[in-house]
């Protein structure tokens, strides 16, 4: 069978296909790649064996990364915390996901990677491919009462604490204006300062939001005027993914997080969201683990798979950015050099 490559930005079969497949998300849009092209320069792709001139009937979304520090490789996709290959209920995909080893000469690159939910999208015997990373994927049911909603939160961890920042007086707003992304972006440098590790670059964020449009929020919570927590979410279909959080520790007494995501819940629901995707966690990163338990998120297993497995530079420079000696680094470096550090690294990452 005949495996033909497309450009999904580019070919409007592709978001028309995404339309109508219960498995496509936000990370396989065209927004998503356009931001990622935008930003990191990174070549997105397609491969499908619908012709050119039929429509599209299943596919994979890759990014190509180009990177002299951690190799060529075809990544599906950057920076999501999963991409599911998509096939037509009923219909055999086996032929793709079997083609899909012969990419890495195909492509002259150094390996693939797949971040699915179900590994049997990848055939029967996973044609070769081995796990590289597990994580857990948690995902909240919004279709419940919103008092039902509200019930299963943690009774001290998030409705204590909603009721505390209501006391307090915090105010929330949302939106995508230069403001608010300039908040956001304070309060994500402050954090990712706080855990030792660069903030993604500002141009990340504007071009999300010039990509997203209607569909990115930047959700904040203020305390007499101050921004003191804020989250990223992005909407596709009936879901609400949130992506980015981040906050000042000096005010997290106040419940500022809790109170965010309860007002993200509300408004969701409010608008005809049916699920809330809290993304991925860490399997070792139990606070984080917790927090979204708390919110009354269910949690699956979640791996990617790599062809060749031996292939193994990324996540050796992972490390290498996790490793304490560099977290204590990043910690108290500069600002503008905390910044200049996380433009030149994440192109590399992705």
């Amino acid at each position: 069978m005949e495996i033909y490559r497309i450009d999904p930005i580019q070919d409007h079969r592709w978001e028309q296909f995404l339309q109508t497949h219960p498995g496509a998300s936000v990370f396989h849009t065209p927004a998503w790649l356009n931001a990622l092209s935008g930003a990191y320069r990174y070549e997105p792709v397609v491969f499908t064996t619908s012709a050119p001139t039929h429509s599209i009937r299943n596919g994979v979304a890759f990014c190509r990364v180009r990177s002299w520090l951690t190799g060529s490789r075809l990544v599906s996709v950057p920076f999501a915390d999963h991409c599911q290959p998509l096939f037509i209920a009923n219909e055999d995909g086996g032929s793709l996901a079997a083609f899909l080893p012969r990419l890495v000469e195909q492509e002259h690159c150094d390996y693939i990677e797949v971040r699915t939910l179900t590994p049997e999208a990848l055939g029967p015997t996973q044609n070769g491919f081995a796990r590289s990373a597990t994580f857990l994927h948690h995902a909240l049911d919004l279709r419940p009462p919103l008092a039902a909603l509200f019930d299963r939160l943690h009774k001290s961890c998030f409705q204590r604490r909603i009721r505390r920042a209501e006391k307090e007086g915090l105010t929330y707003a949302e939106g995508t204006s230069d403001p608010l992304l300039r908040q956001f972006y304070r309060l994500l440098v402050l954090t990712r300062r706080r855990h030792g590790v660069p903030p993604q670059p500002l141009a990340w964020f504007q071009n999300l939001r010039d990509c997203f449009g209607d569909a990115i929020k930047i959700r904040t919570a203020s305390k007499n005027g101050r921004p003191i927590a804020s989250i990223l979410t992005l909407r596709y279909k009936a879901t609400v993914v949130y992506k980015y959080g981040c906050s000042d520790a000096a005010f997290h007494r106040l419940g500022a997080m809790p109170f965010v995501f309860w007002q993200t819940i509300q408004r969701a629901k409010a608008e005809g969201a049916a699920e809330f995707d809290l993304g991925r966690s860490d399997v070792d990163d139990s606070g984080l683990i917790a927090f979204k338990n708390h919110l009354g998120a269910a949690a699956t297993p979640l791996s990617y798979y790599r062809y060749p497995a031996s292939s193994a530079a990324p996540a050796v420079f992972s490390a290498f950015m996790q490793h304490r000696k560099v977290s204590a680094v990043s910690s108290h470096l500069p600002s503008v050099l905390l910044r200049a550090a996380g433009n030149f690294l994440y192109r590399h990452i992705g």
